[in-house]
């Protein structure tokens, strides 16, 4: 066995592409999408059809441009997600516009549209996570969708306090990133990386999993943002590990061992003591996590970018046709 189908043994896998024929390729349980991955995406010729077929949508729902591309926005991100569930046993993740992650209502309005187009094309909405940012704003959101019967994943997570606010709201599923978390640190303290089991972004996600399994919380943990492999194999045992094609097929042609590292029996010793979690805890907290507040920040200024050259992208095909 390679150290992929090892891995498969001890946590869930999913695929952190947009690309279809990687998911075809690598047959993860799950997958997960966003903005930039749907950029490159759309951009690619072997996905014209969904494309052109999105921009048709746009243009029967409205005879202004501006809202035949948000339309056909909407309509894309579920083409690709539905394609995606044809091959996966399991979820897929589908984004909220980034620049609705201070808006509560608006992230709850935006969900319901996806969530009723997923269901017009056929999907089970049972089989789709909502991803949202871990903001304050979000995570009320989270909560209320989930209080729907909406499945949520909150993204862009850095810190313990976005954690502890997400399982304290009921959401599905977090993705705390740790190849960001990695990426602040060492520029931070000017050092070109650290053993794997002191990567400051593996550390991130071990204590979030050992406080969830010692307070029984139901939210599953997915970590995702990954550098390299070694981070990946030091969170063997993790819930879920969301993970890009080019590291599963690093893991795939690697036979070496897979040792697990994180383990629900661990967590009472492990896990840290129970958080109380209000909306200025929330915030302190955020704010006096420097690498949590930066990484938070510039994730969600560059997903809304991503998103208005999507937009740009769109548009243009809508003017054209």
């Amino acid at each position: 066995m390679n150290r992929l189908e090892k891995l498969r043994e001890m946590t869930t896998i999913v695929a952190d592409t947009g690309d279809i024929e990687s998911i075809e390729a690598y047959r993860p349980t799950d997958a997960t999408t966003n903005p930039s991955l749907l950029l490159k995406a759309a951009q690619q010729p072997q996905y014209h059809d969904l494309v052109s077929a999105a921009v048709r949508y746009g243009k029967s729902r409205s005879d202004d441009l501006t809202e035949q591309t948000r339309d056909a926005l909407d309509k894309l991100a579920v083409s690709f997600g539905v394609e995606i569930l044809n091959l996966v046993p399991g979820r897929v993740s589908t984004e909220v516009d980034a620049r609705l992650s201070f808006d509560t209502e608006g992230t709850i309005r935006h969900a319901n549209n996806l969530i009723e187009l997923y269901q017009s094309a056929g999907a089970d909405p049972s089989r789709i996570l909502i991803k949202i940012a871990s903001t304050w704003e979000g995570i009320r959101a989270a909560e209320a969708l989930e209080r729907q019967g909406i499945h949520c994943n909150l993204t862009l997570l850095f810190g313990m306090a976005q954690a502890v606010a997400c399982a304290d709201a009921g959401v599905t599923l977090i993705s705390p990133f740790v190849g960001r978390i990695l990426d602040w640190y060492k520029k931070a303290e000017g050092v070109d990386g650290y053993p794997p089991h002191e990567d400051p972004g593996v550390r991130s996600v071990t204590r979030i999993y050992y406080y969830y399994k010692k307070h029984d919380y139901d939210t599953v943990v997915m970590g995702a943002s990954f550098r390299n492999t070694d981070q990946i194999l030091e969170l063997a045992g993790c819930d879920y590990l969301t993970i890009a094609p080019k590291l599963m097929e690093a893991l795939q042609q690697d036979d070496g061992p897979v040792l697990r590292k994180l383990s629900p029996e661990d967590a009472n010793e492990a896990g840290a003591d129970k958080m109380d979690m209000d909306q200025s805890t929330f915030r302190w907290l955020l704010n006096d996590d420097a690498m949590a507040t930066e990484k938070l920040a510039e994730g969600i200024r560059s997903f809304a970018a991503d998103t208005l050259k999507l937009q740009e992208h769109m548009m243009q095909i809508c003017r054209n046709c």
